[in-house]
């Protein structure tokens, strides 16, 4: 089923009141921060472009408003990072290439990162962190002593634990960016990836996130996965 005219309405409403110029400057704290400030080129640029990129017409879910909402997310979990600002940038990148169609994206954005990032004045070993970070986002499974993979991650997958009305906005955005996929396949292809996150012994890896999310988007999941299955046939 399409998300209904209404649902699109209060994503594009909410996109509306994201602070552009707010962004801006968590983008130049984060950079600078990783950069020491030893100096470097400008990082309004680096902004406008990647602003620009988590604009995009495709996107309906993977906007301004998930970008802003993993940042807030990361700035809660900071106590658990080793490195807060380095896991900021890759929020940043982290779907800054994003095509609905394509299954390389992560790969992509984070080449982006590198190549933006050496330009930038990154020193190459903060490049390959903010990269690998990126490239985590693939299957969300960062190890036990990954202390910056737990908390972008985490960050990442926080709309899982929403309120049922803005994971119903989530669900509709996610719904609207596969708008090409026809309604029978997207509910069986959406279907498997909850049950694929369900069958996971954890969904978030900071004692945070598993103290106050874990339950709360498990119920989630579970409550999408019902509505998505048919209804069972008459017994015979």
């Amino acid at each position: 089923m399409r998300p209904t005219l209404g649902a699109r309405a209060r994503t594009r409403e909410n996109e509306g009141m994201v602070d552009l110029d707010a962004l801006r400057s968590r983008w130049t704290r984060a950079l600078e921060g990783v950069r020491g400030d030893r100096g470097g080129a400008d990082p309004l640029p680096y902004a406008e472009n990647l602003l620009g990129r988590w604009q995009e017409p495709q996107r309906h879910y993977h906007t301004l408003t998930h970008l802003t909402a993993v940042l807030d997310h990361v700035d809660v979990l900071e106590a658990y990072a080793d490195d807060p600002d380095v896991v900021r940038l890759a929020a940043w990148f982290h779907d800054a290439v994003y095509l609905p169609d394509r299954s390389e994206n992560e790969e992509r954005s984070a080449r982006l990162a590198e190549r933006a990032l050496a330009e930038a004045g990154v020193g190459e070993a903060k490049i390959a962190d903010v990269a690998r970070l990126v490239r985590l986002t693939v299957g969300h499974d960062p190890a036990g002593d990954d202390r910056d993979g737990q908390v972008l991650c985490d960050a990442d997958l926080a709309i899982l634990a929403a309120s049922p009305s803005a994971y119903a906005v989530y669900t509709a955005a996610v719904r609207e960016e596969y708008h090409f996929v026809p309604s029978d396949a997207f509910r069986s292809g959406r279907a498997e990836v909850l049950r694929q996150l369900l069958a996971l012994p954890r969904l978030f890896h900071t004692p945070y996130g598993a103290a106050e999310w874990e339950a709360t988007a498990r119920y989630n999941m579970e409550s999408e996965l019902e509505m998505l299955s048919p209804p069972a046939g008459p017994a015979t």
